[in-house]
């Protein structure tokens, strides 16, 4: 998951609008790569190995072009009386009344779109995303988690206004007026940046409401909640399911300001009335985002001191042995365990894999530290997964990488899959009629669903992909291969489980909407929703979602 802490000690490039707010200036952010989904009852016919190679774009590929027919006046490098008021803004070509259709109340992703001149003389887009919080029940209106000055909305207007200070004393302005809701749940506009008073952006944009509520059930495909249980800790982002007890972490995040990540347990015995057991949060060491198990030992990823280690004989009181490896601070983010290993992806100092052998699982030994120079900001290792003699390691902003691990050793990198705009988050990797296939989902604005034929991994290519809504700010999260199905977590999109028996052709057979706007603590954030995914076996699956909490499901 990222958050605000992870982007300030690793990483993410000024790809979103939350760059412009920082004082980055933001490179291109095309549109979405994927086209609408078959439907959940399309057939599917047996895979026999073939596929067409297909064209890798990257995340947000293409230039969405002007997104509404209206205008900021003030020229951007100039530096009029007065800036970013309602009063510059063309509106004359907008359809004004439509936007007595929006409702006062509504969590949506912006798209914005900034007129660039290009090398040949030409014009051309650069896109970027924030997001906003619409309130008229008394709570505060917000861009990008902050809230907004001044904010007007009636049968012939929408206009939110902010001021802030950066740490450096300038001052920003920010102005985003609306043209014209063409649909429900989406509306236009225009939107204005100035610093000190001189006009530094000015672009169109289109918003899109992010709740399913209207546009599609709340599940299907037999995809039933079977309970539901609030964590008051941090930001719940992870679970992890052993001896009938669901052990879920949380992190620190900027919008629950006050409140610890650090480690829930659930007795799920019954899993209609999950009975919380402990909360662990450590001073100073709770921003926990992964979480594993083996016999008796419970690895958690810590971005302070690595992989914390709790003794768990005893599975509702798990009791805190020791973290490693020990020594200086180590920022660790997530942990996978494949048979005897235990693998931790670290952030930094040097974002490096460890390697443990937990043959005796309270007894971790570091065997080895696998490490590549960062080839850009923020390649780092984020996951992983295991598979045979090969780990598949999403690489961050370097792609997605295949290593031989057979001999710790001597690691052999077999071969890479960068892509443009991209972040790679998350995998699973199974066998298709003979073939190595990997589902991959990168992270961020327009991330999706990438199927890739891995069994050369030095000749890796794209045979499928998948990607629900068009909505490109909105981002896949973690996912499950369980058999033939493909169990993923995907944000503001919920649960979406796929049919994954051609993997050239993925096709939905199951969701559950967990997102809604009105749940505690919900924020305009882009990372919000469902995140951690488990499927241990045991006839349910567990999803962390971030304001929901653990929310357990019947399996399929």
């Amino acid at each position: 998951m990222t958050s605000l802490r992870r982007s300030a000690r690793v990483l993410l490039p000024c790809v979103l609008l939350l760059a412009t707010l920082s004082g980055c200036d933001a490179p291109p952010r095309p549109t979405p790569d994927a086209g609408t989904p078959p439907p959940e009852d399309a057939g599917t016919l047996p895979w026999d190995g073939g596929y067409t190679v297909l064209e890798e774009r990257g995340d947000n590929a293409e230039d969405p072009g002007v997104l509404a027919p209206c205008a900021f006046l003030p020229p951007v490098g100039t530096t009029p009386a007065t800036c970013a008021e309602p009063s510059q803004f063309d509106l004359s070509a907008c359809n004004l009344a439509s936007l007595g259709s929006v409702p006062g109340d509504g969590i949506y992703q912006v798209r914005l779109r900034q007129e660039v001149p290009l090398e040949d003389g030409g014009t051309g887009g650069v896109t970027s995303h924030m997001y906003t919080q619409l309130r008229s029940d008394g709570g505060t209106t917000t861009l990008n988690g902050m809230p907004v000055g001044s904010k007007q909305q009636d049968a012939q207007s929408l206009f939110l206004g902010m001021t802030l200070q950066r740490p450096n004393g300038s001052v920003n302005r920010y102005a985003l007026a609306g043209c014209e809701s063409p649909e429900p749940g989406r509306f236009t506009g225009c939107l204005a940046i100035c610093a000190n008073g001189r006009v530094r952006t000015s672009a169109t944009f289109e918003a899109l409401r992010l709740t399913w509520e209207g546009r599609e059930p709340e599940s299907s495909g037999g995809l039933q909640r079977v309970s539901e249980s609030y964590v008051a800790q941090g930001l719940p982002v992870d679970v992890y399911v052993a001896r009938e007890h669901a052990y879920v972490v949380s992190i620190n995040f900027y919008n629950r300001p006050g409140k610890d990540g650090g480690l829930s347990v659930f007795d799920v015995k019954d899993r209609s009335k999950p009975v919380l057991k402990k909360v662990i949060s450590l001073p100073g060491d709770n921003y926990w985002n992964g979480v594993w198990a083996k016999g008796n030992a419970l690895y958690v990823a810590s971005a302070d001191s690595g992989v914390v280690v709790f003794d768990i004989s005893n599975p509702a009181d798990p009791v805190l042995l020791r973290s490693l490896p020990g020594g200086a601070p180590l920022d660790v983010h997530t942990v996978l365990v494949e048979g005897d290993r235990l693998y931790g992806m670290s952030f930094a100092p040097t974002g490096e894999t460890l390697v443990f052998d937990v043959s005796n699982p309270l007894e971790p030994v570091l065997r080895q530290r696998i490490h590549f120079p960062a080839g850009m900001l923020g390649d780092v290792p984020h996951d992983a997964f295991a598979h045979g003699d090969r780990l598949y390691l999403n690489h961050t902003t370097g792609g997605y990488f295949v290593l031989d691990v057979a001999n710790l050793e001597d690691v052999k990198l077999l071969g890479t899959y960068p892509y443009a705009n991209g972040y790679s988050h998350h995998s699973a990797v199974g066998t298709f009629a003979g073939r190595t296939i990997a589902f991959e989902g990168s992270e961020g604005p327009g991330s999706h669903l990438r199927i890739l034929d891995v069994t050369d991994p030095a000749h890796i290519v794209k045979i499928g992909e998948f990607q629900l809504r068009s909505a490109p700010a909105l981002s896949i999260h973690n996912m499950l291969l369980v058999g033939q199905r493909l169990y993923v977590a995907w944000y503001q999109e919920g649960v979406r489980v796929l049919d994954v028996s051609n993997p050239t052709q993925p096709r939905q057979v199951a969701h559950y909407n967990t997102f809604r706007e009105t749940d505690p603590e919900r924020s305009d954030d882009m990372y919000e929703g469902a995140v951690g995914i488990r499927v241990p076996g045991d006839g349910y699956v567990y999803v962390v979602d971030t304001s929901r909490g653990l929310l357990i499901f019947n399996a399929l």
